[in-house]
């Protein structure tokens, strides 16, 4: 039963990924088609993230009313129907209607599966469930590719990973006996008799604010990395579009074959060295972008170990979190967490587009590296509070 509910979740994981590329690969079509601004897609990024960040915050409630199961088979179901909204619209503002639920799905499923995970499954399941995520990821794109190079309607690419996403969501339905049964029930005593904890109560625990500027400093790398790359190595580093283009996507491989490889050591490193080595490694690809050199081979090999860097950071925060702050604190602290992360994600990579057209694309690493910077700081600050904590509940 352990092992069937984990490829369960294995499988939601994917569900999550597949939707967050779609809009990406098919917006120069839609865009067209609808006859709007090709900026207006960062306002459908904007509700979807908008429609997260409040699921986010409401995981724990939702979660301790529901269960796990329900939650994520009730998540991807809407999900899936705002993809079939998406499919149907034939007006911008239809597609702002639709990304409302599309957000709301994402970000309650997202929070009850991690936490889920970070109680019950070791380092090593928590990175490669995110590696899942990279593959549904990776594959949506590919979906979209298939039907506009035939000519198709990027109606049909929304449409069939509709189709995948109430496939899954049936195979969340008549999972949902798994999710009460044995040792590995939500439903453990500890957790069962936790109540919600409200902001304030959240923000008063020692620790949360350090891991929430750490994990909010890690989004706003990595998704600053893959959404401005291309963009940098085309014009600061004199790199032709294609293999730009070619290398940004090599960026978020970095962070699926990372993770892959992470899940064979993370069991015996841990969550905290795990951490450490991460950010050690995105410092490496970080200064290999700043070497000023007419030869381009180590701002491409840059991007590639800042992926790499990045995949075990994710996962590790998370699946730390009820080691760091206790199982019955868990599921509020990542809804607040996965709530942080959507906002910088949000708003990080458009305020370093408006820097760098004020300033300087050439300023693209040094953003990085001072998010890199604040994160480490934080994050060790982290680890002393929850070692001062430990050490000061033995004295007693």
């Amino acid at each position: 039963m352990y092992s069937l509910l984990l490829l369960v979740i294995y499988i939601a994981f994917i569900s999550l990924g597949l939707p967050d590329s779609l809009l990406g690969s098919a917006w120069p079509v839609m865009q067209g088609d609808l006859n709007v601004p090709v900026s207006y897609a960062g306002l459908i990024t904007m509700t979807i993230a908008g429609g997260t960040i409040i699921s986010s915050l409401l995981s724990d409630k939702l979660t301790k009313r529901l269960g796990t199961g329900l939650v994520t088979f009730l998540s991807v179901l809407t999900t899936a129907v705002a993809l079939f909204g998406f499919s149907i619209s034939s007006s911008f503002i239809s597609l702002i209607f639709w990304a409302i639920p599309y957000g709301l799905g994402a970000g309650a499923v997202d929070a009850a599966l991690n936490n889920y995970v970070a109680l019950y499954y070791g380092p090593r399941h928590m990175n490669w469930l995110h590696c899942f995520w990279g593959v549904g990821a990776s594959v949506s794109p590919y979906i979209m590719g298939f039907y506009l190079t035939r000519g198709a309607s990027w109606s049909s690419g929304y449409q069939t990973v509709g189709v995948i996403q109430v496939v899954i969501s049936l195979v969340l339905l008549f999972s949902l006996p798994l999710w009460k049964g044995g040792s590995k029930s939500i439903e453990d005593s500890e957790i069962a008799e936790s109540k919600s904890l409200t902001f304030k109560q959240i923000f008063r625990l020692s620790g949360i604010v350090p891991l929430l500027i750490a994990f909010f400093a890690y989004q706003a790398i990595e998704q600053t990395t893959g959404l401005w790359a291309s963009t940098y190595l085309v014009e600061a580093r004199s790199v032709d579009p294609e293999t730009a283009a070619q290398f940004a996507s090599f960026f978020f491989l970095g962070i699926t074959f990372g993770r892959f490889v992470c899940g064979f050591i993370a069991n015996h490193l841990g969550d905290k060295k795990l951490i450490r080595i991460g950010t050690g490694i995105l410092f490496v690809g970080i200064l290999l972008l700043f070497i000023p050199t007419t030869y381009t081979g180590f701002a491409l090999s840059g991007l590639v170990i800042i992926g790499i860097g990045c995949a075990p950071i994710y996962p590790s925060v998370i699946h730390s979190t009820p080691a760091n702050f206790g199982k019955a604190y868990s599921q509020s602290i990542i809804g607040i967490q996965m709530a942080v992360a959507y906002f910088g994600t949000t708003f990080m990579p458009p305020l370093f587009g408006w820097i760098a057209s004020i300033l300087s694309i050439q300023l693209y690493p040094v953003y990085l590296c001072f998010f890199t910077i604040v994160m480490f700081i934080y994050n060790e600050r982290l680890n002393t509070i929850v070692k001062n904590r430990s050490l000061k509940i033995t004295s007693e």
